[in-house]
């Protein structure tokens, strides 16, 4: 990912080869959308490059744009004599497609066109992949005795292959392990996915791949989905937040300068008992810091995000310890992330909204990443179990990921004894009582804009049926969405909402883009 980050962009541009590489290697590690990147920045050079084609595909499926994902893969399904990969590619759609069916009916039909696109691969190529596959989809239309047939045939295969120990064999073990389970035995599966593991080593994509089959087939048996697991893990995800390190013009003592050492050995203590593979923290001295060195010791993944522009971020939550190498700390752990975000060039000034904006979206980033991987996320906090000073500060954070169902582990700052935390305020009354000085409060929000094109070719006769159908019928639509609509307004086909959330932003969103394309506006 760094190399993909760091490159000049005119790099690689003499060949495919460098778009590909790095378009296979993200995905392996579980990022599609940053895959998606690399081979679509790939087919503005060669758009017409069969195995970048594959891979947008293939980083489009994993990242939920079935749809088109599949409209890729049948382009070059038509286009050529196709490839196993395509094939497989677009037999995997199918299976999503199944997964969010709306009626059983819709589900069966759906993985039956995925049975027949691995069974033509299979029968074309011959490839254990595309055949494991093929078997997998067969048991679970209710073709049993096909299905163990073909997971037959693949487990011969398999093994000769192998029987070679040079060269990588993570799908064959994980194909000789399904191929068991399609046969319902779970102890030889079990053995071969243990053997899977020993090369899964940061193939996360890869371990998603083979987990999610296993867990169709487990539901298939009425066997518990969460047997795979002991075989092949996929590390937690964590996201954290914590108190900085005391100002020295702090009046009432929370998190001293000397208390650091004995943090960041509870910090370590905690995770040990999690065995964590990915984080997501801001960076200012103290907690945060503890927390990100602790999880790069680990060789974790490590993403960052920082509220605002770094050099302020610096001055306002690292440099201010006299005497102190927070600094260095904090350029160090930056230099050692996977990636570092930043929220926002600007800081707000008024109230913490900055802080409470960078804290939801870090909790946003890690929700997507627990999701890519499907595996757990786990809320970590540094807290002394006291109100904060505000939005945006470890008691609000915390508060937030209670609101939202997590029961986050909680490293208590010289927690009393025989005390527990202090009962928190909503986060609307933190932020009243934080903001109760100034006139204006700052809030986070979500912002529409949208214009229909076209609109400048309408004559002056057309003009009014456009003001009568078309703002008509996006008039009606906000009727139902008024209670999350603060704000909106129109300049000819110029429309801008704010909404009070983002959810009911994107829900609005959703239905104008359906309002529009499925209207006959003839």
């Amino acid at each position: 990912m760094s190399i993909w980050r760091s490159r000049v962009p005119e790099e690689g541009s003499d060949s495919p080869a460098l778009f590909r590489c790095l378009g296979e290697r993200i995905l392996t590690q579980g990022e599609p959308l940053l895959a998606y990147d690399v081979v679509t920045a790939g087919l503005t050079i060669w758009p017409k490059d069969t195995r970048l084609r594959q891979l947008q595909g293939l980083a489009l499926a994993r990242s939920g744009a079935t749809e088109r994902a599949k409209a890729i893969l049948e382009d070059l399904r038509l286009e050529t004599q196709p490839a196993e990969e395509t094939l497989g590619m677009l037999g995997r759609t199918y299976k999503d497609l199944a997964a969010t069916a709306a009626t059983a009916q819709q589900r069966r039909e759906f993985l039956k066109s995925g049975a027949k696109i691995y069974g033509e691969a299979y029968r074309t190529t011959g490839g254990y992949w595309s055949g494991i596959n093929a078997a997998t989809m067969s048991l679970l239309i209710g073709e049993s005795d096909r299905a163990q047939e073909i997971a037959g045939k693949v487990r011969e295969q398999c093994l000769k292959k192998v029987a070679d120990p040079r060269g990588d064999s993570y799908w064959e073990f994980a194909a000789l392990g399904e191929a068991s389970l399609v046969c319902r035995d779970l102890i030889q599966a079990g053995e071969w996915y243990a053997r899977a593991a020993e090369k899964s080593s940061g193939r996360y994509g890869d371990l998603h791949s083979s987990r999610r089959n296993a867990r169709l087939i487990l539901k298939h048996w009425n066997e518990d989905p969460s047997w795979i697991d002991t075989y092949l893990r996929v590390p937690c995800v964590l996201v954290f937040v914590g108190h900085m390190i005391d100002r020295p013009d702090r009046s009432e003592p929370r998190f001293p300068e000397e208390l650091a050492s004995a943090v960041g050995a509870q910090i370590q203590q905690t995770l040990d008992k999690m065995e964590p593979g990915f984080a997501f923290s801001s960076a200012a001295c103290g907690s945060d810091i503890l927390f990100l060195e602790a999880m790069l010791d680990r060789d974790a993944e490590v993403s960052i995000v920082l509220p605002y522009n770094e050099k302020e971020f610096v001055r306002d939550s690292v440099e201010f310890v006299p005497h102190s190498d927070w600094r260095a700390r904090f350029d160090r752990v930056l230099a050692r992330a996977a990636r570092v975000v930043t929220a926002s060039n600007q800081r707000l000034e008024i109230g913490g909204v900055s802080y409470d904006f960078c804290n939801e979206l870090i909790l946003g980033l890690a929700t997507i990443r627990a999701r890519q991987l499907d595996t757990q996320l786990i809320p970590v906090a540094v807290w002394n179990g006291m109100p904060g000073d505000g939005p945006g500060g470890a008691a609000s954070v915390v508060q937030n990921w209670q609101q939202l169902g997590y029961k986050p582990e909680i490293v208590y700052l010289s927690k009393p004894k025989g005390r527990a935390p202090a009962r928190l305020k909503t986060r609307a009354a933190t932020a009243q009582s934080a903001s109760s000085e100034t006139e204006f409060r700052s809030r986070i929000v979500a912002i529409l804009f949208a214009d229909a094109v076209g609109f400048s070719k309408l004559s002056e006769a057309q003009v009014p049926h456009f003001v009568q159908h078309f703002l008509g019928a996006i008039a009606d639509l906000t009727k139902t969405f008024s209670k999350s609509i603060i704000a909106k307004n129109t300049w000819g086909d110029g429309l801008y909402f704010v909404f009070s959330d983002v959810p009911a932003a994107g829900t609005f969103a959703l239905q104008l883009a359906d309002l529009v394309s499925k209207t006959k506006w003839e």
